[in-house]
């Protein structure tokens, strides 16, 4: 008897590559500076081996929802905007398109990809399917776990990191209508780009919209750029901002 399903998860799992695209956490992980000291406190011990009453081990979790590898829901930037249960498990599941710009990026830190960047994308690999999860290739993720050369810190204290333009997100959100978008760095907007703008405007238009977006993902330069599927997986916990995710590319083999 064959069942189509079971089928279809052998041959995923044979014929596929699974990518981890997820940062590993531990109580050293950074996070941003404005998140109060004593907000992680990772694998806390609180029932240890050898209690009478049972014999095992159970640890506590603290951490802020934007912590490693995390998705943001609207809430965290929009009055009133849409919490961790508005999205089903639907939601955790999308065709992935990666946009490389790791050469632009090595001729300037700043850079923010572009509509023409997303454009020659589409004329290699065809356009952005609807419901399209959007990642960033920029390479960045080489930089964890040190918070400085994550946020580009430099001799005179500012930041200096690649990421998204707003006309770029207005193209694959109005124009192509992707479901989400994903990035290596710690912020969806280029560091230039926040500073013109005097704020993380990529990152409210893209929460206004209604959309999701995971932030420092990993292993984007081990995934195809068009044909891998990504799946982003949260804790089912009501009225979150955010939260770590486990998110996985499956790729077809090289």
């Amino acid at each position: 008897m064959s069942y189509k399903l079971w089928d279809l998860a052998s041959d995923l799992k044979q014929n596929y590559e699974w990518v981890e695209l997820s940062h590993e956490l531990s109580q050293d992980s950074p996070y941003w500076a404005g998140i109060p000291d004593g907000s992680v406190e990772v694998c806390k011990t609180v029932f240890d081996w050898g209690n009478p009453m049972l014999e095992c081990l159970i640890q506590t979790f603290k951490f802020p929802g934007q912590f490693g590898t995390h998705i943001d829901f609207p809430g965290h930037f929009i009055h009133d905007g849409k919490l961790s249960e508005s999205y089903s498990t639907e939601s955790m599941v999308y065709p992935l398109c990666v946009i490389d710009i790791t050469e632009q990026v090595k001729q300037d830190v700043h850079y923010a990809v572009t509509k023409a960047d997303i454009q020659a994308y589409e004329a290699q690999y065809g356009p952005i399917p609807d419901g399209a999860f959007v990642a960033l290739r920029t390479d960045w993720a080489k930089n964890w776990p040190d918070m400085d050369k994550l946020s580009g810190i430099a001799e005179d204290g500012s930041e200096n990191f690649p990421g998204w333009s707003l006309e770029a997100l207005k193209y694959i959100y109005e124009e192509r209508n992707a479901a989400a978008n994903g990035h290596e760095a710690l912020d969806t907007d280029a560091s230039a780009e926040a500073a013109k703008a005097g704020d993380l405007a990529c990152e409210r238009y893209v929460l206004a919209q209604g959309k999701l977006q995971v932030e420092v993902l990993d292993n984007l330069d081990k995934v195809a750029p068009a044909g891998a599927l990504i799946l982003v997986m949260w804790p089912r916990i009501k009225g979150a901002t955010g939260m770590p995710v486990r998110a996985v590319a499956i790729t077809p083999k090289a």
